[in-house]
């Protein structure tokens, strides 16, 4: 499954309607994580989806949760960012850091 398509199932979303939306709020998710020194972002990794998904619940919306969300994805980014596993560049990585 997509990421895109996990955002939208984490969302309750079922059209395509709002992934104009939605792909730029992913897009700025890993821009915030590589500004904060995550510099390994594989889609697949579940920890790199749940931050993507916490990003977007927190910012997709009008939603009274919205706070709860951004609080959740400000610790999960933290966690990330300190974590040595996402946050050296290894020799053979070929992505450009932001």
């Amino acid at each position: 499954m997509a990421l895109i398509d996990d955002v939208k199932l984490s969302l309750r979303i079922k059209t395509d309607a709002f992934d104009d939306e939605i792909n730029p709020l992913i897009e700025a998710c890993k821009i915030d994580l590589k500004l904060a020194g995550v510099n390994v972002i594989e889609e697949t990794d579940p920890l790199i989806k749940r931050a993507v998904i916490l990003y977007a619940k927190a910012n997709f919306g009008y939603s009274e949760d919205s706070e709860k969300y951004k609080i959740a994805y400000d610790m999960q980014k933290n966690s990330l960012a300190l974590s040595q596993k996402y946050n050296t560049i290894a020799a053979t990585t070929t992505e450009t850091i932001v």
